[in-house]
């Protein structure tokens, strides 16, 4: 008779090559670190084949283990969506998370992929949109739990962790100080003000560039060096740089990454999935740069 893969140890598996470690798969599937290892091992010894490579204590796919987890996904995927369509979903939960499109990757994706194999009965609607459309869709109740980015948090919101502002704009790009300088930031933009004040502060001439809120219109029109922007460090737009103290822009100062939350939801999902949202976003305030480690580029002005 053919052999049947084991679908449990499949899913630790799975949960060590998302997670990259023992000891986190065994923190989301709620075994011990032991027991993790030991379905892996029965697995490997169904198989006959190593699926991790263990050089230097690191949790490395070998090729057959590469293979063996994309199929594991499948199945996996394909197991929880049969419990569901035969009503063995009863306890479901549904959890609404809305989050800013510049913090989504790389760790949303991250934690929706975790939480999928390890409470797959826990389905989390994702909700993409400026900080002010969150806020307002969690004080009306349309949404659970949500991320922003704000100088502060407000009464019901816990700070994270802080980004500096930065200023992007495309290679080449010079301030004209003949010429206002063109902005590309939505309407309700947290960052709109903020960018706007400083600007004002600095004696330099600016204009927003478009009206609207749309993302990619602002991403391309940064990118074709028709006007800068602002966002936090590390989520750039490609074909841009970030513009630094040579640019004569001013400094931004720091934005602030909160966290809102219904407490009023309980479970073993739900504060899994709280500690994967701190764990994520909660990073030590940044150091200031030298300035002469800061990269000397041009900023932008029309022509």
């Amino acid at each position: 008779m053919p052999r049947t893969l084991d679908l449990t140890a499949l899913r630790a598996v799975v949960t060590v090559a998302e997670s990259g470690s023992v000891t986190r798969a065994a923190q989301i599937l709620n075994l011990t670190q032991s027991a993790v290892s030991m379905q892996i091992r029965r697995l490997e010894e169904s198989l006959g084949q190593p699926l991790f490579n263990r050089a230097q204590r690191r949790m490395e796919l070998s090729v057959q283990g590469e293979r063996i987890v994309d199929y594991g996904r499948r199945m996996l995927r394909l197991n929880d969506e049969a419990l569901c369509s035969i009503g063995a979903a009863e306890g479901l939960q549904d959890l609404r998370l809305g989050v800013p499109h510049d913090i989504v990757s790389p760790q949303i994706p991250a934690i929706l992929r975790l939480m999928t194999l390890g409470w797959p009965r826990l389905r989390i609607v994702l909700t993409v949109a400026n900080s002010v459309a969150l806020l307002e869709g969690f004080a009306d109740g349309s949404l659970d739990m949500i991320l922003t980015t704000e100088q502060r948090p407000g009464p019901q919101g816990v700070a994270l962790g802080r980004r500096r502002l930065v200023w992007l704009g495309a290679p080449g790009t010079v301030v004209r100080p003949d010429r206002p300088l063109r902005i590309a930031l939505g309407k309700t933009c947290a960052f709109r003000a903020v960018a706007f004040e400083a600007l004002e502060a600095a004696g330099i001439i600016a204009e927003n560039a478009l009206d609207g809120d749309s993302d990619a219109v602002i991403d391309a029109t940064v990118a074709a060096g028709m006007a800068v922007t602002t966002r936090l460090e590390g989520t750039g737009i490609a074909g841009c740089e970030e513009l630094g103290p040579a640019s004569g822009l001013p400094d931004l100062g720091h934005s602030v990454i909160c966290f809102y939350d219904r407490t009023s939801m309980t479970g073993e999902a739900i504060e899994a999935l709280r500690a994967e949202i701190r764990r994520a976003y909660a990073t030590p305030d940044p150091q200031p740069r030298p300035e002469a480690t800061a990269r000397r580029v041009p900023a932008y002005s029309p022509d």
